[in-house]
């Protein structure tokens, strides 16, 4: 690899970012294509203070790094282990653990948690173009399986806690050949899931779903197909939802998987990296990394934010 040739993979990316001003050049050239911008005062005139690794404003006085008004702010953890650990969340299939992550860059199990859920931030787009032309929509059930309740729980045995004991829905949609959006959401009601596609998908396109009653005036909007999962039917021609089933499956996957336990409280977070993944999915490694390196600017989260406790 060249000298000013960008890695390609994980190990070239271990060597090229094992220099700290190698990192700090690199994130600084990302966040200002024309030159250092205090984040105070918005002035360009600097001086740099190459010990330290700090600029110096010449307008406010005031002292940044290349961190400040980043996911990186406030954080003691060296670049070279963020721009290892993001690398590493970015191009993983079924997600990392933070108990692996603190393995792979020597940090500790809480510091790797903090670092990925700062990442995820980091990956969630906020926003997305409607979808159009053919789109499948449905929802699922995240958390603890009704085989695992004790024997005590009446609810064990019935089907109604099979599907939704103690678990977080969630509801997504996917367009043919192209993107996945997912959110939680409170139910399943017809206002909850219309109100997902409508949000969401171009009025006059195809939508696809199960025979959820919820989905049973969509066809006022929208081309509306459905398939009887309870009569054991999954395909009719073109109608089914088996992209989005396909998505699920990545997700639990990774959930149950990867990272065995994950709150409610965090689970949108866990969505963002999975619906980034699977969205960038035709990129290579170094563009999935670049991608996210491109929106680690004007993101922040404290632990106090992440917890709950702000």
């Amino acid at each position: 690899m060249g000298k000013n040739e960008l890695p390609t993979n994980l190990l070239e990316a271990a060597r090229y970012f094992a220099d700290p001003d190698v990192c700090v050049e690199f994130v600084a050239k990302l966040r200002w294509a024309d030159g250092p911008t205090c984040p105070i005062c918005q002035s360009t005139e600097h001086s740099y203070l190459k010990t330290r690794r700090l600029w110096k404003c010449k307008n406010c006085k005031k002292q940044y790094s290349v961190k400040k008004g980043t996911i990186f702010e406030d954080s003691a953890i060296a670049l070279d282990k963020w721009l290892c650990a993001i690398w590493l969340i970015a191009n993983s299939k079924n997600g990392i653990s933070s108990y692996e992550l603190g393995r792979s860059i020597g940090i500790t199990q809480k510091s790797a948690w903090f670092v990925l859920q700062r990442i995820r931030l980091a990956m969630s787009t906020g926003s997305f173009e409607s979808f159009d032309g053919t789109v499948e929509v449905d929802e699922t059930f995240i958390g603890g399986k009704a085989a695992n309740m004790h024997r005590s729980d009446p609810r064990r045995a019935t089907r109604k806690a099979a599907l939704t004991g103690n678990k977080t829905i969630v509801v997504g949609a996917v367009e043919r050949g192209g993107r996945v959006i997912a959110k939680v959401v409170p139910d399943t009601t017809q206002a909850t899931l219309e109100a997902h596609v409508y949000d969401n998908v171009i009025q006059g396109s195809t939508v696809y779903t199960d025979n959820h009653t919820s989905y049973q005036a969509l066809h006022l909007a929208y081309t509306h197909g459905s398939v009887n999962h309870s009569a054991d039917e999954y395909v009719r021609g073109d109608v089914h939802t088996n992209t989005i089933e396909n998505f699920w499956s990545l997700l639990k996957r990774s959930l149950h998987g990867t990272y065995i336990s994950v709150e409610p409280f965090h689970l949108f977070r866990y969505l963002d990296e999975r619906m980034f993944t699977y969205n960038e999915r035709h990129r290579d490694d170094q563009g999935r990394f670049m991608l996210v390196m491109a929106m680690v600017t004007g993101r922040r989260l404290t632990y106090a934010e992440l917890t709950g406790k702000s």
